[in-house]
């Protein structure tokens, strides 16, 4: 098994700040597939995003985090427990939850050990989601900007494992029995500095400013400050969901 790659941890704070959270319709539509759900455990959760997204649906949501940091910067709801615990050795009763949820996460998971995790857990006629979004689009011309800071300024800095993410998780082997899920996107109305912040999360971003000792978003902020010239002026931006969800027997 492939040791847990820590990209996040470091920048666990700028993660909980800037990061975008997933739509409510995206946990409805799961609650439908497992009517009567109670437990529901969300693999790499991060900072909670999609662990606070799903607790309103079930009685109790487990979310499982490799990263410390990440967890100590979880936003805390009364029938959420965070625990640090990979992914792929969950210490979690066989047959004791109802959904999982992997929010752009699964591309850093060895994904057959996982997987096996996943079909010991889950209860019969169980769910399991998977979802990531890539490229954040705001306007044609200011993605274009970060657009080439993501293809070419970041080229070299993206850790292989990310082009799964790029691709939707659709070369990801999937053994389960699959479910269409319907087209959404993340949708947020967010300043440009916040969109700088955001960009100052990535992986790739904190690999080239390790690796050059520079801020490399800040080319970006000087390609885009004509586009958007009042920085504390909201525009509408939005990511495309890629999902792989499926069902076990």
């Amino acid at each position: 098994m492939s040791a847990f790659k820590d990209y996040f941890s470091r920048q666990a704070a700028a993660y909980a700040d800037f990061r975008p959270t997933y739509p409510d319709e995206l946990f409805a539509w799961l609650a439908g597939l497992v009517p009567g759900a109670t437990t529901a455990w969300d693999c790499a959760t991060g900072n909670g995003q999609a662990a606070l997204g799903i607790a309103p649906h079930v009685e109790r949501v487990m979310a499982t985090d490799a990263s410390g940091p990440q967890l100590a910067h979880a936003q805390p709801l009364p029938n959420v427990h965070y625990v640090r615990m990979r992914a792929e050795e969950a210490a979690i009763a066989s047959g004791s939850v109802d959904v999982v949820t992997v929010a752009q996460a699964l591309h850093w998971f060895h994904a057959a050990t996982f997987f096996a995790e996943v079909h010991r857990v889950l209860r019969p006629r169980g769910v399991v989601a998977a979802w990531c979004y890539s490229l954040i689009r705001i306007t044609p011309a200011i993605d274009r900007v970060i657009d080439g800071y993501y293809f070419e300024t970041l080229r070299d800095a993206w850790a292989p494992e990310r082009k799964q993410v790029d691709r939707g998780y659709r070369d990801v082997p999937f053994p389960f029995a699959e479910i269409p899920a319907p087209s959404m996107s993340i949708v947020a109305s967010w300043t440009r500095d916040h969109v700088l912040g955001y960009l100052r999360t990535w992986s790739g971003t904190r690999v080239l400013q390790e690796r050059e000792g520079r801020d490399p978003v800040l080319e970006v902020e000087q390609g885009i400050a004509p586009l958007w010239p009042d920085a504390h002026t909201p525009l509408d931006v939005r990511w495309p969901l890629s999902f792989r969800v499926g069902r076990v027997a």
